[in-house]
């Protein structure tokens, strides 16, 4: 067409242009012709153009016969340059197209980055995910993510919600489960119920994979999505950024709340413990003088005041315990260690108890070699205190108590243990927690306190501490702290003493 109308322009002009004009005029035709319409239409302009040049303009006319053999160079190099200004136009205009669709991908990309920023969670990100991919690529989208316990497989992945929502066959989960475990994508076809080309790509994020993204074309589809694979990897690293950001966000949140919670917790503990005190001490002296008043004959009544001391007693107790987890959590403890004979810290913890154990015997097996212990001698007999009280509140009435020392080369080993009827198997763990206790059915007095300050104190003197239910019966705590190398005690040479009167 654009030649036909450059010969129609040109025919009345004939005899006053050159005939250099003329074919300046149809090279223009195969430029228009290169824009328009692209490469082949430019090669047939090319060739049109030089046959019409022929017929028309250059003599004799009407004919392809030529009388001046150097018109045939004439063709030739008009031929060469159609050709190649037809495919120099025709890149450009490839180029100058390629640009204009990576600039609407680009600023699709970052619409869609803007809108996944401000995402509340993972289905409100899919759904925005699914309908820019059909909206762009004509194409259908599922997202699979870990379950809860972080484990991705062919059965347990969660598919997140999508708009329009994808049906995945067996074989697409399964090959969902190689991409995930490889972290390469995958372009395959005949997976899906309508056999039609599928790219599955991982989920990369910056610490771990975080899912496998399926994009399944529709069969109308415009475009291959292997051609597309540059700007699909694109979203699926943008959705696998709001993926981690939702993460971070909810940890953030999370720890946030038990931080308020711990600090809140430890104010009133610390509060309580501090309140309670004055008026326990209070307490526990008046009911300490009823008992030991002589004035107090009535059997009765001596036995009244001797049970609210004790309770007393175990009031105060409590709260001690209460106030040292609240300083230990705050991390106000600091230790004072000292090289000690562990012996005279189980003995001075024995006798302490002592209103507590209600006449079980407490059997020690302590080796006399036993070595020197760098410990906090105040806060190691809390624990054993703690564990006595333990071990004498939840064994039978008439019993022994044991107490195990052992040591080598590397740790000594403190075990306490009771003939009651054990922990329960399953809370072996569980019973070294704040506030949780042994005695689940709630016979037996006690906040689930004193176990915890046990482990917060072994464990900041390097040690580990441990629950288990022996099989001779009972219930058995055990303790390490690590040896360490005591120094060496150097004894003075015997003096040369002189009695009076003698000479030296």
């Amino acid at each position: 067409m654009m030649c036909a109308l450059v010969t129609l322009a040109a025919w009345p002009l004939a005899q006053w242009l050159d005939p250099a004009n003329i074919v300046m005029l149809f090279l223009l035709a195969v430029v228009v012709a290169a824009v328009r319409y692209g490469r082949g239409p430019a090669t047939v302009a090319a060739f049109l153009s030089v046959a019409l040049f022929d017929f028309f303009f250059v003599s004799p006319q009407f004919s392809f016969a030529v009388n001046d053999v150097q018109y045939l160079v004439t063709f030739a190099v008009m031929l060469v340059v159609a050709l190649t200004i037809g495919q120099l136009a025709t890149a450009l205009k490839t180029r100058a197209d390629d640009a204009h669709v990576r600039a609407d991908e680009q600023t699709s990309l970052h619409a869609l980055a803007q809108a996944l920023a401000g995402t509340l969670s993972a289905h409100h990100a899919a759904s925005l995910t699914s309908q820019f991919v059909a909206r762009q690529l004509d194409a259908r989208l599922a997202l699979l993510v870990p379950d809860q316990n972080d484990d991705f497989n062919a059965e347990s992945a969660l598919q997140l919600e999508s708009e329009p929502a994808l049906l995945l066959s067996a074989i697409e989960r399964t090959a969902a489960s190689a991409v995930y475990d490889s972290g390469t994508a995958l372009d395959a076809t005949e997976l899906g119920h309508d056999d039609g080309e599928r790219l599955l790509l991982p989920l990369l994020g910056a610490t771990r994979r975080r899912g496998v993204m399926i994009v399944a074309a529709n069969s109308d589809a415009r475009t291959s999505l292997v051609a597309r694979k540059s700007m699909l990897r694109a979203v699926a690293s943008l959705f696998t950024t709001a993926l981690e950001r939702l993460h971070y966000v909810d940890v953030a949140n999370r720890t946030e709340l038990k931080m308020h919670s711990e600090r809140l917790r430890n104010s009133i503990l610390a509060a309580l413990s501090h309140d309670i005190r004055t008026p326990l001490t209070a307490l526990y002296g008046l009911a300490d003088t009823l008992a030991s008043d002589p004035a107090i004959s009535e059997p009765h009544a001596h036995e009244t005041a001797l049970n609210l001391r004790d309770q007393a007693m175990q009031l105060n107790t409590m709260v001690t315990n209460l106030l040292d987890m609240a300083r230990m959590q705050a991390g106000h403890v600091t230790l004072r260690r000292e090289w000690q004979p562990l012996d005279e810290v189980i003995g001075a913890s024995i006798h302490f108890m002592s209103p507590s154990l209600k006449g079980r015997q407490v059997i020690v097996d302590l080796d006399t070699t036993m070595p020197l212990v760098n410990i906090d001698a105040v806060l190691m007999e809390r624990v054993l205190c703690n564990l006595i009280e333990n071990a004498a509140k939840f064994s039978l009435e008439v019993s022994n108590l044991h107490i195990d020392v052992t040591f080598d080369s590397g740790e000594i080993s403190v075990s306490v243990t009771n003939s009651g009827k054990g922990f329960s198997q399953d809370r072996l763990d569980a019973v070294f927690t704040l506030f949780e206790r042994g005695d689940q059915d709630g016979h037996s007095a006690g906040m689930g306190v004193g176990l915890a300050i046990c482990r917060a104190i072994v464990e900041a003197h390097g040690g580990q501490i441990a629950a288990s239910n022996p099989d001779t019966g009972g219930a058995c705590v055990t303790f390490t702290l690590p040896r360490g190398t005591p120094p060496e005690v150097v004894l003075d040479a015997e003096p040369n003493i002189a009695l009076a009167g003698t000479p030296t």
